[in-house]
């Protein structure tokens, strides 16, 4: 059996810890995490500032790959009572403290953020802005669509603070683009990329995905390729997570048997990241890489790279408060979830009533687990020598490893461990052993999509 064989199973992907499938949904309440929120506010905005995920969830039409949270509708008119509540939402957080909020980091996403006009839009990021401070240091991004994100989109944003977009490319063969409903062309690619150059964006990233149906190894070569053209500043290459259990996911316009699987899929990510490297990226955490000009390299080399349900990000804050329908929140001790669907998330909103309907308080396992995995996902190695970090039942996670150490995939020392260059690949696989919920309780049925 080959080693993508044996480790190819279902697992979390670690945007955070405990994963959701494990939150405790039965003993959380909103004031707890009002609580957490007000605890963790207090604690780091004079010293790092927050951070704000804004989901922005319609789109005009579905793509079967995606497995976030949307809706489809080509009615623009829902854009102006969306976004009103979006801002009834980010006061009633306001009235929960007592001091200005400065704010770090703001991310647009979704769905589709250039879904919404740019005077929507705009009025969304001043009315934010309006009531809080900018952190010196601060980093605004959104997720633009090649197909509709137009350059008065990008001029817009530019002059509200916005520096890094990231457009989701997925793969420019057009019968994988016809099985996943995302049509787009290199040139539409080309000229959102040199659109944002022009008018100063200092980071620009690509999505590539590799899994897909009728997807083979000369779409992925020829994908990088015309990528190699552009040369965007980052690259998020990842697998295609196949979840058609999930309710309210669209994958369902090809059948199992068009997906590449095992040894042919794992080729895909092999050829496809050194085809990357050779252009001069360099592989930053899980699924990601970046040029040496970027900040998210310069992260990795201060050992400041942070991991949270946004993805990668250089710019850590201990708070991170989710707007919108589905968006989650973090405040480090305690997580927090809105209402999946807008009618539901617009009626809280407007009964003046966080929208939360799930969550989870982390107890003092689940926080030193936590950064274990952090640590893992963002660093490839952990250690268990300093006080805040000793794990309780130590021996048994360890022994979880033991698979991992006879393949070379981990080096274990006295009071550390390492992910080698060659096992990044099974950095998931790793951060399991360290998953006592899911060690304790694996789930009945698949809900999570393939480590590899």
């Amino acid at each position: 059996m080959s080693l993508i064989q044996k480790y190819n199973i279902p697992g979390p992907r670690y945007t955070s810890y405990p994963t959701v499938p494990f939150w405790n949904e039965k003993d959380f309440r909103t004031i707890n995490w009002v609580q957490s929120y007000q605890k963790s506010f207090s604690e780091s905005n004079q010293k790092e500032g927050i951070s704000l995920y804004i989901h922005l969830p319609f789109c005009e039409s579905l793509c079967t790959f995606c497995a976030c949270h949307k809706h489809i509708t080509k009615r623009h008119e829902v854009e102006d009572s969306y976004i009103d509540t979006v801002l009834k939402e980010w006061n009633l957080y306001l009235d929960l403290v007592l001091e200005k909020p400065i704010i770090k980091e703001i991310h647009l996403g979704g769905g589709t953020p250039t879904f919404f006009n740019t005077q929507n839009l705009t009025r969304l990021v001043k009315s934010i802005l309006k009531l809080a401070d900018i952190h010196p240091n601060y980093e605004f991004s959104f997720e633009g669509h090649p197909g509709n994100t137009t350059k008065n989109h990008l001029e817009a944003l530019y002059k509200l603070g916005f520096r890094r977009v990231s457009f989701g490319i997925q793969d420019y063969n057009e019968t994988v683009q016809k099985a996943i409903n995302r049509k787009q062309t290199f040139n539409q690619v080309k000229q959102v990329t040199e659109w944002s150059r022009e008018i100063g964006y200092t980071s620009i990233s690509h999505d590539i995905i590799f899994g897909l149906p009728f997807q083979k190894l000369q779409d992925i070569e020829y994908t990088i390729s015309k990528t190699k053209e552009l040369l965007p500043d980052r690259i998020a290459f990842y697998s295609y997570a196949h979840v058609p259990w999930v309710k309210g996911v669209g994958q369902r316009g090809f059948n199992e048997s068009d997906l590449p699987q095992d040894k042919e899929k794992r080729m895909l990510y092999q050829k496809g990241k050194q085809w990357l490297e050779e252009v001069g990226y360099i592989e930053i955490g899980m699924d990601h890489f970046a040029l040496k000009t970027d900040n998210l390299y310069a992260a990795t080399e201060t050992n400041t790279l942070h991991r949270n349900f946004m993805g990668y990000t250089a710019n850590k804050t201990q708070l991170m408060i989710g707007l919108g329908m589905s968006a989650i929140s973090d405040s480090w001790y305690a997580f927090a979830q809105n209402e999946k669907s807008v009618k539901a998330y617009i009626e809280q909103i407007n009964k003046g009533k966080l929208a939360i309907f799930r969550g989870h308080i982390l107890n003092n396992e689940d926080l030193i687990l936590r950064q274990h995995i952090l640590n893992i996902m963002c660093h490839f190695k952990t250690e268990w020598q300093t006080p805040s970090l000793k794990i309780k039942g130590l021996k048994l996670h360890l022994k979880k490893l033991n698979e991992l150490i006879k393949d070379e995939l981990v080096i274990l020392k006295e009071n550390s461990l390492i992910v080698p260059d060659h096992a990044r690949a099974y950095v998931r696989n790793v951060c399991m052993a360290f998953d006592a919920h899911l060690q304790r309780k694996k789930p009945d049925t698949q809900v999570f999509s393939k480590t590899i």
